[in-house]
């Protein structure tokens, strides 16, 4: 059991120390648990950034993505050191092609498996757009940025005539990205939508056959297309 004192400590005597739960993490935008703005599998690694003391909570880097949130004591309690500090293994674009089918295959599970949007979802069953997105490439060994629109900026651009499976397919409105979705094939794409616009879970829609209304309403959002060409790797070097 690690204490929210000895992490107080640890930021000032050893901040680059790395921890892990042998749980998922809820990370939240503020020390109280209000607005989840992510998840993290069991056993991610992480920074300590910060101690509140009222409510007790922990602000937390993850090293995989670099998502900063809160999280809380009673869950922070289960941290451990990492006996060896984060070292992604790299990966190439012929690699990461290589195992789209799996990426694929992954996102389409998680579809069959029941499930409802989760603003902040990342983690088995519920996942929000962009962390369906990371999960399925997390899955196999491709780290992306978590968000939609750090998504975006990371992929290859493509045109929308060059899109191939596992190809990610941007919305939004101008000047910022809102929603990613994974591209099938054929114009098909698989995507976690929420319950104003679209099903409140993952489904199926289309940017070719507009017949469906959920594809009519994101159509009108499409923004463009990237490809996956590399995975992403923390600059982070300290805090």
């Amino acid at each position: 059991m690690v204490s929210v004192a000895e992490l107080a400590s640890a930021i000032a005597t050893h901040p680059d120390t790395e921890y892990a739960c042998p749980m998922a993490l809820n990370l939240y935008k503020t020390p109280d648990g209000k607005d989840l703005v992510t998840q993290a599998a069991a056993n991610t690694p992480f920074w300590v950034k910060a101690v509140s003391p009222m409510p007790t909570a922990v602000q937390i880097c993850l090293r995989t993505d670099d998502y900063v949130g809160w999280v809380s004591e009673r869950t922070i309690a289960a941290a451990r050191p990492m006996p060896h500090p984060y070292s992604p293994v790299a990966i190439d674009a012929d690699m990461i092609q290589a195992r789209i089918p799996q990426v694929i295959a992954f996102a389409t599970a998680a579809m069959h498996h029941p499930n409802t949007y989760l603003w902040g979802g990342a983690i088995a069953p519920n996942y929000d757009c962009s962390g369906l997105v990371q999960a399925a490439f997390a899955a196999v060994g491709i780290q992306l940025p978590r968000d939609a629109y750090q998504q975006e900026a990371f992929v290859a651009a493509i045109d929308l005539d060059q899109l191939q499976p596992g190809d990610l397919i941007f919305f939004g409105t101008v000047g910022r990205i809102t929603h990613v979705a994974l591209h099938l094939g054929q114009g098909t794409y698989l995507h976690s939508s929420g319950k104003r616009i679209g099903r409140n879970g993952i489904g199926l829609n289309s940017i070719t056959d507009l017949h469906d209304p959920v594809s009519q309403v994101y159509h009108q959002q499409l923004r463009g297309a990237g490809r996956v060409v590399k995975a992403y790797v923390s600059t982070n070097v300290h805090r």
